[in-house]
């Protein structure tokens, strides 16, 4: 049997022995490893520990679940995933069928398995929704239960090849963000009222404590779809996501992470496709994100908030994705106080006139951290809207976002990139005079067709090796 106490000591072990690989790689210069980044990234895969469970299985139809599509399941699921923990974990089954549930609650050692056409479908309904210690755009609170959560469990999976409804639409969840676009009407609540997200902000800036930053029901804030909250050794595979109120794949403060084979399909406001925040060695590989925001952000909480916290996310590795719509393939921000480090991107391909930007990194100086040693290669962009790459120190959205934490970017290299309309810039890239965007690579890079190569504010060093844009040959600027 696996023990929580035996995948804790597993996961030291890994993480002892990675770090020995690590200091074997080479001696760090400037931030960047004298060795191939990419053979540390292989390390950080391979110290990555497996989910491991018992071979026996709870059938939710066992504890009176029905797949009518009506009949609400919440004990159902409850009781399943409570008596497979308590008898040593293994698999809690979700035939095929329609199973109506409200919040699904994880435990350590407990797979949650969808038949092929199993669909699980949310309730609408916020009051089904407890209140209880989560987060909402980089910023813990007391909230709504996302609608699956994990907290403080250890070797814990969702996998199968059913389906995942929110049932989100601009009848219900998604007009609360305030926007016509979304169903909000004047006269109607939404985040923005003066309880909502700007006392959330407020609470945070003064160190209120997070037990007492309730908010939950009458205030508007949108439930996250799957989150694990200080989790370890952790699977999410094969499953499709549709119809999500907010982010979508949220780990948070969790460590060892594999996201693998699961499809995105959400067009909602704020509905990231994969949002790891202040985590630590998490995989993403073969997935499909279509959504309505970032196809995968990389985050590490939002202002003091995330200075109170402090944990960078690191050791991410996004391997053979395919990005279609979204504000952005791969970005990092724009709650990203605490820092992002170690990013690792591969063998993916970005394609839609719907899709802003392929790599992006947006901060401000409310949000200072340091963002750098970000890894590009082997990309195919059809099609995007903006730019190839955005880096900005000036992210403004909800009016002005200028404050004394002035962040730092540094190290970011694409190579192998083949792109065939990269939209208004190759690159767009604004920082500080103080604090320069510092040393952008871009090697084997062909952009076949843009507006403008680059535009550039407070940039040094733009290394192009190899490099054409619009047919011609680019020179490196040295500034």
């Amino acid at each position: 049997m696996i023990t929580n106490k035996s995948l804790a000591l597993k996961s030291i072990l890994f993480s002892g022995i990675f770090s020995v690989m690590i200091l074997s790689c080479g001696k760090q210069v400037s931030g960047v490893s004298e060795a191939d980044p990419w053979k540390k990234m292989e390390l950080i895969v391979k110290s990555i520990p497996e989910t491991h469970f018992a071979n026996k299985t709870y059938n939710i139809n066992d504890f009176g679940a029905v797949g009518d599509g009506k009949t609400m399941n919440t004990m159902a699921f409850e009781k399943a995933i409570k008596e497979c923990a308590a008898k040593g974990g293994g698999r809690v089954l979700v035939p095929n069928g329609k199973y109506l549930t409200g919040p699904i609650h994880l435990e350590s050692n407990v797979n949650l398995h969808l038949e092929d056409q199993a669909e699980i479908l949310f309730s609408t309904n916020s009051k089904d929704y407890p209140l209880l210690h989560t987060s909402w755009e980089g910023t813990e609170l007391m909230n709504h239960s996302p609608l699956i959560y994990a907290k403080n469990k250890t070797n814990v999976a969702i996998t199968g090849k059913g389906t995942l409804n929110g049932q989100a639409n601009n009848a219900n969840w998604w007009y609360w963000c305030g926007s016509k676009r979304y169903g909000w009407e004047k006269g109607k609540p939404s985040q923005h009222d003066p309880l909502n997200r700007d006392n959330l902000v407020e609470m945070a800036e003064k160190g209120v404590p997070v037990a007492e930053r309730i908010f939950g029901e009458g205030h508007y804030l949108r439930p996250n779809f799957i989150e694990f909250f200080e989790c370890n050794t952790v699977l999410v595979k094969d499953i499709t996501v549709i119809n999500a109120p907010f982010w979508i794949l949220h780990p948070l403060k969790s460590n060892n992470v594999i996201i693998d084979g699961v499809t995105v399909n959400s067009h909602g406001p704020n509905n990231d496709g994969c949002d790891p925040e202040y985590s630590q060695n998490v995989i993403i590989r073969n997935c499909t994100f279509n959504t309505g925001d970032d196809c995968i952000a990389i985050k590490s909480g939002r202002d003091a908030d995330g200075r109170r916290v402090g944990i960078p996310s690191k050791n991410i590795v996004v391997q053979n994705c395919k990005m279609i719509d979204g504000h952005g393939g791969v970005v990092m921000g724009s709650e990203i106080t605490a820092g992002v480090n170690n990013v690792y991107v591969e063998n993916c391909v970005m394609d839609s006139p719907e899709l802003d930007r392929a790599i992006r990194i947006k901060t401000n100086s409310k949000r200072g951290g340091t963002t750098e040693d970000i890894f590009v290669r082997n990309i195919e962009v059809g099609t995007v809207k903006e730019c190839v790459l955005r880096v900005t120190m000036f992210y403004d959205i909800y009016g002005s976002q200028v404050g004394n934490y002035i962040p730092a970017i540094k190290n970011i290299s694409l190579e192998n990139v083949k792109v065939k309309n990269g939209g208004k810039f190759g690159i767009l890239a604004d920082g500080y005079q103080q604090s320069p965007i510092e040393n952008i690579t871009f090697k084997n890079v062909t952009i076949a067709k843009v507006d403008s190569v680059y535009s550039l504010k407070n940039v040094k060093k733009v290394n192009f090796i190899n490099t054409y844009i619009n047919g011609k040959k680019m020179e490196s600027i040295k500034n």
